[in-house]
């Protein structure tokens, strides 16, 4: 029988399975072995975990055929396990060279192919939708004033304006939450293409050239690199409309590369004292440079720290549906096909090498030619 170990996650309050992907995972014919204390901070017990029939003890690795984590094990890993979960593979440590050396199969999910096959295993949009909502929230909190329109006998308290600078998943569920609570929203992005998306959520697209930007547009909506004018005019529009703006919520991350600086100090020192800002992209440098007096800037390092247990609903799955893909039920074995869109896309280490197009080593040209001057 196929063994899967859940690991607990050292500094991350989230976990690689629930007691609900648990019961499923049995129902497949799985073994599943929980490490104690894997789902305590995302509040799901070691007696929920064996109820659902999974065994709770030491040594889950013991055994293991395969292992889902929500961070990257640092320790020794049993050679022949596959490692399932959020990797980091961009890390400078080079952990996918260890993995091969230590006969590691590592599957990186945030890798997963943006494919109508992949959604459901999509843990970068399963975690980004919930990282937009918490930000909002984080920023409804800090800024210490209400959010919605509220005519009183008082007065009239004005509703807040709020300014989403990033419209993907991330940036769009933003948008929406930040509706909700009954902001103004405004949001901003490279593509043209996400205009639509950010009114159709009730917000307004904030451009410096809106012709421009839909010239730089590719036929798969995705933008071309922006010239410099259009650039210096973008950044010159954005400024004035940071200036009116009480929240602002940044969202830009480029895969393996620091985060794009979206605004600069200029920029920050001219919002206005009691404004609050969320940089989502802190983790990976942020977009924020600096600080300004009476603005508040946060930057979480793990926004999801606050959300632990709906983070780990969502991953969990994600990890299940990844996990059925790679499994033979008729065998009882894993038996991932290298040749497949999904896994090719995720795997990191198979057999003992690097097989993942951008991690592999460079491969040294094999001559096929005789040397120049010699042969017919």
């Amino acid at each position: 029988m196929t063994k899967i170990a859940v690991l607990r996650a050292g500094g991350d309050a989230r976990v690689a399975a629930t007691p609900d992907t648990v019961k499923k995972m049995t129902a497949l014919g799985l073994d599943v072995s929980v490490e104690p204390g894997a789902g305590a901070r995302a509040g799901l017990p070691d007696s929920a975990y064996e109820a659902a029939g999974a065994t709770v003890g030491g040594g889950a690795l013991d055994g293991a055929d395969a292992a889902l984590v929500v961070e990257a094990p640092l320790g020794p890993l049993p050679r022949g396990l596959a490692v399932i979960g959020l990797l980091d593979p961009y890390a400078e440590d080079d952990r996918a060279a260890r993995w091969a050396e230590g006969g590691v199969d590592a599957y990186a999910m945030e890798l997963v192919p943006r494919i109508t096959r992949a959604q459901s295993m999509d843990v970068l949009s399963s975690q980004a939708n919930l990282a937009g909502y918490k930000a909002v929230i984080d920023a409804a909190g800090a800024y210490g004033r209400a959010f919605p329109m509220m005519m009183t006998a008082a007065g009239t308290v004005p509703p807040a304006k709020v300014f989403v600078m990033g419209a993907g998943v991330a940036g769009l569920q933003a948008i929406a939450t930040a509706k909700r609570l009954g902001a103004v929203v405004s949001a901003t992005d490279v593509r043209y293409a996400a205009k639509e998306q950010v009114e159709s959520l009730g917000g307004t697209f904030v451009t410096a050239d809106l012709e421009a930007m839909k010239a730089m547009e590719t036929k798969g909506g995705y933008a071309k690199e922006a010239s410099e004018d259009f650039q210096k005019k973008q950044a010159e529009h954005v400024k004035a409309h940071l200036a009116k703006m009480d929240v602002v919520i940044t969202t830009a991350l480029i895969p393996g590369r620091p985060a794009p600086k979206l605004i600069t100090q200029d920029m920050l020192s001219g919002m206005k004292p009691g404004s609050v800002l969320v940089d989502l992209a802190a983790p990976r440098g942020g977009n924020v440079e600096g600080e300004a007096e009476g603005v508040t800037v946060v930057r979480p390092q793990n926004i999801l720290e606050g959300l632990p247990g709906e983070a780990s609903n969502l991953y969990a799955r994600n990890l299940l549906s990844f996990l059925t893909l790679i499994y033979d039920k008729e065998t009882g074995a894993l038996k991932a096909d290298p040749e497949d869109e999904i896994v090719r896309g995720t795997q990191l280490t198979r057999n003992g090498e690097r097989v993942h197009e951008r991690f592999a080593p460079p491969r040294t040209p094999v001559e096929t030619d005789p040397p120049r001057g010699e042969g017919a």
